[in-house]
């Protein structure tokens, strides 16, 4: 039992001596990884062939030397790192991908045909079935600037829900800058394609947002972002309010997207203008009622909608002082 006690814990400690970091390069990824864990396993010889050969060289005597000495590696058994291998393998899978986005292109998004797409009414964006889909979110409030919100988010029962709570505090912080406080936000995280590019949701043939949810009686503010390599527009936003009941039952929520108002870095802009359907980066939701105390929100579903019914193009006017450029 010593011996095989010996045995495995050496070779734990190697794995985990040598074992790098999944975060050296992001291009590398998991599986550079999985090759280093893969290749430090150290080779173990049968017990049997041990003690023969401990028999024969050493015999019976200096058994916990000769135990002690079946840890150190050899220098055939140095683990050897395949980067090459590992890049070859990320750079294979990314040309799978982009193989796969250029074929869904001309068939149909995701493999479906064309003119199911076109004629479909509803589309679920986002759904929360497993802790994979919690993955696509990210979760922040006013901590990063020294407050004292809190806010997580976790899988609800029976894995059919995301929960998103926390507790809502607008002390402000006492760091002599800042002079207000007060908000949590959860933001999806912008699609990625092939090579890590951006892949914009197009959400063209739908004119409106669709949620299922079940909140606290909290109002929250639903926030949209555009897909823009501008600097300067890096700020700007489209919002909108969502009002949630409270109480048990879940309610469903469809916001026009005529109803979302420019805005940037959380000014209302005098200039309003529409958002582009076809260019969507991310969605988010913020709390920052400036009601301290608890909170909660469930989400069943996130999708899109075309309401035949809605015909508003634009719910904002603007005057021609403020843009010319509309009135030319």
């Amino acid at each position: 039992m010593a011996l095989v006690h010996k045995l495995l814990n050496g070779t734990y400690i190697l794995r985990n001596w040598v074992k790098p970091s999944a975060t050296l390069n992001p291009f590398l990824g998991i599986h550079f990884v999985d090759y280093s864990s893969s290749s430090l396993q150290k080779p173990v010889a049968p017990l049997g062939r041990v003690s023969q050969q401990r028999k024969t060289e050493e015999g019976l005597q200096g058994h916990h030397q000769k135990e002690v000495a079946l840890d150190i590696t050899s220098s055939e058994e140095k683990p050897e790192v395949s980067f090459d291998k590992a890049i070859r393998d990320e750079i294979k899978e990314h040309f799978m991908r982009w193989k796969d986005e250029i074929v869904n292109h001309w068939v149909g998004p995701e493999g479906r045909p064309l003119h199911e797409v076109l004629l479909e009414q509803a589309k679920v964006i986002w759904k929360f079935r497993e802790k994979e889909d919690l993955h696509k979110w990210i979760v922040t409030s006013d901590k990063t600037i020294g407050g004292r919100s809190e806010i997580f988010l976790k899988m609800g029962k029976n894995n059919q829900s995301a929960l998103l709570y926390g507790t809502l505090s607008s002390e402000v912080p006492h760091d002599g800058e800042s002079n207000q406080s007060g908000y949590c936000a959860m933001i999806s995280r912008i699609p990625r394609g092939a090579f890590e590019r951006k892949r914009p949701y197009d959400w063209s043939l739908f004119n409106t947002l669709y949620l299922r949810v079940r909140g606290d009686g909290r109002a929250w503010m639903v926030t949209i972002r555009q897909d823009t390599d501008f600097v300067q527009k890096k700020n700007q936003m489209y919002s909108y309010f969502m009002f949630t009941r409270g109480g048990p039952y879940w309610q469903e929520v469809k916001i026009p997207f005529s109803k979302f108002f420019f805005s940037n870095q959380g000014r209302i802009r005098d200039v309003q203008c529409q958002l582009v359907l076809d260019k969507i980066s991310s969605i988010g939701f913020t709390l920052a009622d400036k009601v301290d105390g608890p909170f909660f929100l469930e989400i069943d579903f996130i999708g899109v909608f075309n309401d035949p019914a809605h015909t508003e193009e634009f719910a904002y006017e603007n005057s021609p002082d403020l843009n010319p450029s509309l009135f030319k």
